[in-house]
């Protein structure tokens, strides 16, 4: 029997892996399974991934998260693992948690496609409610028009139907089969992406279907291409003139010539279009293609013919472009339109830049057409005032756009792009724009809105004002709406028309309306209100003989009163003491009256302010008036406004058991949302609702009434609503009594406030005195009187709290008098709060004190406590120098303490603080500043045992390796915060302040940093925190190495992310990183590869006062495998290179091979840039070699020879150093008018043996004024030895006209050891950004050469290109070429 041959079936390897799209956190990840089935090849999931994964050019690059690693074959993908598609090689970060997380419901500002939507609805369980409140639903058909994309004669009609649009992916399905090509995007017709139902239903009803292509311009008018060329129903005898056929074929056609400049990169790669305005109508946007592709380049005419319909007669144009391409901005000249019906020519002269980058930063122009005999419409700069409301979060970080239309027309839509403000649309900002624009006549309305792009994009606007500076008319235009597709109605545009009738007083009107609808609930029926006088700063007050004043206290009861309510906001207030008496207005002054009659009913008037005036019914125009002193004065005519404005309170807010709004703006309040973010952005409705738990006087928690058993807190530097009612939840109220409002402070975290940042996220915050740490409170319910009792987990925290611990000396039971006879020179502050953990805590200021916030943490085995303020309301009087002052503070719940961190904010004029002693501690003699020491604002000190005077822990230098990753724009110089978390506690958040490099966090760098601190034990988790303002600002972290001295370990700590980062919306300025390896016992070999390259430079600067320098420093290193280019040692700006110093900086020079020379100098900016360098010291980490480089001279242009650099031979391992030589640079300028130039002048000369870098042309051997018209200058350049020259680049830094230069040639001629050397370089061109190419640099190569031996006795023959010469040479120098004479 024949044997089988065996069959093998290769096992399938399934992977399931997902992909986001680059640079897009909204894309939610595209989960696919990977396998020998369903794809063969990759090429075939690079087209499966392009169909799904919306990109322009589609898929053609997969990566890893971080970009680091390209992805080329099915092999290298991982189960479970991420990866991000791209069209481009360059790949843009996401934040993969917030890619892969849904967004929270106040952040959805942009249209949420239904592909997406299915998938969160799919995979969140959220409520019925908020499924309803975010699902997009074709409720009623709707028509649209849809053209193909870059063909506007395709076009076709469907009817946007429920059954037919139940989600967007059915709907392009739809289209599909309609257009007869894949259609996988849609565009509106000015180009931006309708990514949704939501957007689609939100635009006008015209879109542009696309494939994989990038949207085209063009004319996609529905009108334009369907209008019969005959109205039906209308005779000819209706016309007086007939239309023949030729006349109507050419009616609405235009000849256009566009003159493109002969400046410099003058020409675009936009797509260029024109709108001719008539006082018939517009053409519309016409874009103006060719045939030619090279179209609007530099010193170009382009014709085109158009078709602008029956538009009357001319009087404007816009031309402009769409901002696309590798290089948008254009130079246009001139536009020449012939009406080809009339033949009519009109000669437009534009002559301006339309590019982002240049002048005003538009990408259009208007230009009027000019007719003989007649006035022109002017060009008019309108002045747009742009108000964004003074809501939180009302700012936004989209594009806003805005559109003004008049009788004359409009401006088309034009991006707000320059404010006179650093940042556009703040928080209660006024934004102030210019646009330019062909007079518009009287303005009627304007459209503004945004792109929805960006985080937190929605936006309220307030007003927008628009000031015409040549008829010098304003015009005001309403709004007070969201632009938000989260808020109201979801439009991110809005149609406002002007105000005619506006006034500021009706202006004022509709804000008054609105705070008395926010204040109204203190004036209902059963409140008890206090009167608290702007003025004096005191209650109103009522006595039994009927006296009244605005001198009391805001306890004394006299103050109380009840209120009777009558109609509107009429209210009499009687007295709670002597309920007959009430306020009255009698005889034009306050008094009080018999409680009943006409004359004691008010009409409460509320002010901007929130104050309030008491105006009389009975005696209109007379009102609650007092003079300074307190007492009643004239109502009618009164001091000042300030004497008859009252702020009201209610007693009885914040009762156990209340329910009341904490309002942050007049419709905004504090709310805890449903995963336990706090924010200041929410509605005054039930989901803003807060439940007052009272624990003792003055001390409260809030809970939530939506979510119950969710506090407010603040813990770990963070607040949110995750609270569950212990330690951390508990609120010290502080109410200003002057305006209303109230503020929560930490009981955990003294001095920390519960704060609004500008977006609405809370935080903790210092309280400033700014108003984004108070809160108005409105109560919905009020609450017990007397509270019956706490639950029994408050119970539990109060008696868990009074157990005392004494394991640390506590203070003794001696009286402040006696203490103050003990100890000279010693203040004891008392605790505000005495309990039975109080502890006496002394500090010893050494030579100089301090008077900012000092803050005192301490650490047991059982917990923390601190930050504990020492001595906050008095400081001017603490911590001064040889002083010893004494604090009794209360610890609790810590255990057996082992150490201690004390340090400060940095605050005040004198943050400086040399620290003595701390309490039984040793001496310690530390400096606690930024700019001494080093550089430490806190530290961390052990406490000493007694049996043996050692501490309990050591004090150990932990050494922080931070990895900055190599993105783009990875570096940073933001501040940059660390704690480290171990076993026994933490660092403290400390500011990586002093790195190893001159430059810190740089791209691709890795910087170290000492921190100091008692001993953590093994470390666990590491928490980084970048306090970045701007996006520019941003840091790319990879990872934390850490080390601690003296041990092998090292403990690593992966980041890999951008901070700031966005979570579910929020952006985050921190990240707590867990431990992912411990590393132990590093060999030196690896330790030694690992420093491979290292290398340290001490810079030594003279020793007399003018040696140092503000510039610059860069470095240059040379090796015979390679070169390092610029290494940026540091600024003198920045305490570097200072008179009689040695500065020593790492750096490394991996891959360079053995070195050869340096070059060192610097930028020659700052006001006194001259240096004097001593020497550099090169120290080798690997090999310990070192080697000392000598210089002594000055680099500066105003001193020796007037060169800002040096070179430097370095000494080779079995070689001889190169020597340094003197290059003479003979530059020879042309003797064509206008050769010669002011500009500086630069020079690189490159050899076989690198370059001597850009050098200027400072000092003229020969010359006093260098480079003028038919001169030769003489230049002397030092420099190691180039070997072989081989070409030079020569440029100017002049710019603008009258700055050129025409170079002829440059000789350079060089001495070595046996000949004389000499090269010539021909140019004969202009270096002038107006003449010839344009070009200020140029790229010479030799032309020819010269060798001559150094002899003065023998003549000699010299070779130049193959050609022999015979000179009798008689010396060095010019003279040396004289009698040089040609054979051939």
């Amino acid at each position: 029997m024949a044997s089988r041959p065996a069959q093998f079936t290769e096992p399938i390897t399934t992977k399931r892996v997902c992909f986001y799209k680059s640079g897009d956190p909204q894309f939610r990840g595209l989960k696919m399974i990977i396998n020998n089935r369903t794809f063969k090849t990759f090429d075939a999931l690079l087209d499966s991934l392009s169909k799904r994964v919306p990109l322009p050019f589609g898929v053609r690059n997969i990566s890893t998260p971080r970009g680091m690693n390209v992805i080329t074959t099915l092999d290298e993908l991982e189960d479970g693992k991420s990866y991000i598609c791209s069209d481009q090689k360059k790949v843009k970060p996401i934040d993969l948690e917030v890619a892969s997380k849904k967004p929270k419901p106040w952040r959805c500002t942009r249209p949420v496609s239904s592909r997406r939507r299915a998938v969160q609805i799919k995979k969140q369980n959220e409520g019925q409610l908020f499924q309803r409140e975010n699902s997009v639903v074709v409720r009623t058909p709707r028509k649209i028009v849809v053209f193909k994309n870059g063909d506007a004669g395709i076009k076709h009609t469907l009817m946007l139907q429920k059954k037919a649009a139940q989600t967007f992916e059915s709907l392009l399905d739809l289209i599909t089969e309609v257009m007869q090509f894949p259609v996988l995007k849609l565009y509106t017709p000015d180009g931006r992406r309708v990514d949704g139902l939501q957007a689609l239903i939100l635009c006008s009803g015209v879109v542009v279907a696309a494939g994989r292509e990038p949207f085209k311009a063009g004319k996609y008018d529905p009108q334009g291409l369907s209008l019969p060329t005959k109205l039906p129903g209308i005779s000819n005898r209706v016309n007086p003139k007939p239309i023949n056929k030729t006349q109507q074929r050419n009616c609405g056609k235009w000849k256009v010539s566009v003159l493109t400049s002969a400046l410099p990169l003058a020409g675009t790669t936009s797509q260029v279009y024109i709108i001719l305005y008539g006082d018939q109508g517009n053409s519309g946007s016409v874009y103006l293609y060719g045939s030619d592709k090279d179209l609007f380049q530099s010193g170009h005419e382009d014709i085109f013919e158009i078709k602008a319909g029956n538009i009357g007669e001319l009087y404007k144009i816009r031309i402009g472009h769409n901002n696309s391409g590798e290089s948008p901005g254009w130079h246009c000249d001139e536009v020449r339109l012939q009406n080809l019906f009339t033949e009519e020519m009109f000669f437009l002269p534009v002559n301006f830049w339309m590019s982002r980058d240049e002048n005003d930063g538009e990408i259009c122009r208007e230009v009027p057409v000019v007719y003989p005999g007649r006035q022109v419409l002017p060009v008019t700069m309108y002045e747009a005032h742009v108000v964004t409301g003074d809501l939180w979060n009302a700012g936004t970080e989209a594009n806003v756009y805005i559109t003004v239309y008049g009788e004359k027309g409009d401006t088309g839509s034009r991006q707000l792009l320059h404010s006179r403000k650093p940042i556009k649309f703040r928080k209660g900002q006024t934004d102030i724009f210019t646009l330019e624009a062909v007079n518009l006549g009287s303005l009627r309305k304007i459209v503004i809105g945004h792109d929805g792009l960006g985080q937190g994009n929605g936006w309220f606007l307030e007003n927008v004002v628009l000031i015409d500076s040549w008829k010098g008319m304003e015009y005001t235009f309403l709004c007070n709406r969201w632009l938000d597709q989260g808020e109201e109605d979801g439009k991110i545009v809005r149609e406002l028309y002007t105000a005619d009738s506006f006034t500021a007083k009706q202006e004022l009107e509709h804000k008054i309306k609105d705070i008395w609808a926010a204040e109204r609930w203190k004036f209902q029926k059963g409140n008890i209100v206090q009167l608290c006088s702007r003025l004096t700063g005191k209650c109103v007050c009522l006595y039994p003989d009927g006296t009244v004043d605005a001198l009391g206290d805001k306890k004394d009861t006299h103050g109380y009163f009840g209120m009777t309510v009558k109609r509107g906001n009429i209210r009499v207030f009687y007295s709670l003491q002597n309920p007959r008496l009430a306020l009255s207005i009698n005889q034009n002054r306050v008094s009080a009256l018999e409680n009943g009659g006409t004359l004691c009913e008010t009409e409460v008037c509320i002010q901007p302010s929130r104050f309030v005036t008491l105006e009389s019914v009975r005696i209109p125009g007379f009102s609650v008036t007092f003079n300074p002193q307190g007492s009643p004065a004239d109502g009618a005519t009164g001091y000042s406004e300030l004497s008859r404005e009252f702020m009201v309170h209610v007693k009885g807010v914040l009762r156990n058991g209340a329910v009341v709004l904490l309002n942050s703006s007049l419709s905004q309040s504090l709310c805890i949302t449903m995963d336990g973010q706090c924010i200041g952005t929410g509605k005054q409705a039930e989901e803003s609702y807060l439940r007052v738990h009272k624990i003792s006087s003055g001390l409260y928690m809030f809970e939530s009434v939506q979510t119950p058993k969710m506090y407010l807190k603040i813990k770990d530097g963070r607040c949110d609503g995750t609270g569950t009612g212990d330690q951390y939840c508990q609120f010290k109220v502080e109410k200003h009594f002057q305006n209303g409002s109230l503020s929560l402070e930490s009981m955990k975290m003294r001095g920390m406030y519960i704060g609004l940042l500008p977006d609405g996220r809370a935080t903790p915050l210092v309280h400033t005195g700014e108003t984004n740490v108070m809160f108005y409170p409105q109560v919905i319910k009020f609450g017990r009187e007397k509270p019956t009792g706490t639950s029994a987990n408050l119970n539990k925290e109060t008696e868990a709290e009074q157990e005392p611990v004494k394991h640390f000396t506590p203070a003794p039971p001696a009286s402040p008098i006696s203490d103050r006879r003990e100890i000279k020179n010693r203040r004891v502050v008392e605790s505000l709060v005495p309990s039975g953990d109080e502890w006496r805590v002394s500090v010893l200021t050494g030579s100089e004190g301090t008077q900012a916030g000092v803050s005192l943490w301490v650490y047991g085995d059982q917990g923390v406590a601190g930050p504990i303020m020492l001595g906050r309301a008095n400081r001017t009087k603490l911590f001064v120098p040889g002083q010893e002052d004494a604090f009794q503070v209360n610890i609790s719940n810590t255990g057996k303490i082992y150490k201690i961190r004390i340090g400060h904010d940095g605050s005040s004029d004198q943050p400086h603080w040399k620290l003595q002693k701390v309490s039984q501690l040793c001496n310690i003699l530390i400096w606690l500043s930024r700019d001494r020491g080093n550089g430490e604002i806190e530290c961390e000190l052990p406490v000493i045992r007694e049996r043996d005077g050692r501490p309990v822990h050591p004090v150990v230098q932990y050494q922080v390796n931070v990895y900055t990753g190599h993105l783009d724009q990875a570096e940073t110089q933001s501040p940059v915060f660390i704690c480290l978390y171990g076993e026994r506690g933490d660092t403290g958040l400390r500011l990586l302040h002093k790195s190893d490099l001159p430059c810190k966090l740089q791209r691709g760098q890795v910087d170290l940093f000492q921190l100091e601190a008692v001993s953590l034990g093994k470390l666990q988790r590491v928490l980084l925190r970048c306090e970045a303002q701007t996006k520019s600002q941003y840091w790319y972290c990879e990872k934390v190495i850490i080390r601690e001295s003296g041990e092998d370990s090292e403990y690593i700590f992966n980041c890999e992310r951008w901070l700031p980062y966005s979570s579910q919306g929020i952006v985050k300025s921190d990240v707590e990183l867990v431990l992912q390896e411990i590393r132990i016992n590093v060999h030196s070999s690896e330790k030694e590869k690992a420093h491979a390259g290292d290398w340290k430079v001490t810079v030594v600067t003279g020793d007399f006062h003018s040696a140092s320098t503000e510039a610059t420093v860069f470095l240059f290193a040379y090796g015979d495998i390679g070169e390092s280019g610029p290494i940026i040692l540091g600024s003198g700006k920045h305490q570097l290179f200072n008179p009689n110093s040695a500065d020593t900086f790492q750096i490394n020079l991996k891959d360079l091979g053995e070195l050869y020379k340096l070059r060192i100098g610097h930028d020659n900016s700052g006001e006194d840039p001259g240096w004097y360098l001593e020497e550099v010291i090169l120290h080798e980490l690997t090999t310990q070699k070192e080697m000392s480089l000598p210089v002594k001279q000055w680099l500066a242009e105003d001193k020796d020879a007037g060169d800002v650099w040096k070179e430097l031979a370095v000494h080779q391992t079995n070689k001889k150093s190169l020597p340094v030589l003197v290059y003479q640079v003979y530059i020879y300028t042309g003797s064509r008018p206008g050769a010669d130039t002011d500009s500086a002048v630069y020079i690189n000369i490159f050899g076989s043996r690198g370059d001597t870098g850009k050098r200027k042309l400072h000092k003229s051997v020969n010359q006093k004024l260098s480079f003028q018209q038919g001169q030769v200058d003489v230049f002397s350049i030092e420099a190691v030895s180039l070997a072989e020259l081989r070409k030079v680049v020569v440029e100017h830094s002049g710019t603008g006209p009258g700055n050129g230069w025409f170079l002829e040639k440059v000789i350079i001629k060089f001495e070595d050891q046996t000949r004389e050397h000499e090269s010539v370089f021909l140019c004969n061109r202009w270096l002038d950004e107006y003449q010839d190419d344009g070009k200020t640099e140029r790229e010479l190569f030799v032309e020819g050469k010269l060798l001559r031996t150094l002899s003065y006795h023998y003549d000699h023959e010299n070779i130049i290109n193959g050609k022999v010469y015979q000179s009798h040479r008689k010396g060095k120098g010019m003279a040396a070429y004289e009698g040089c004479t040609r054979t051939v």
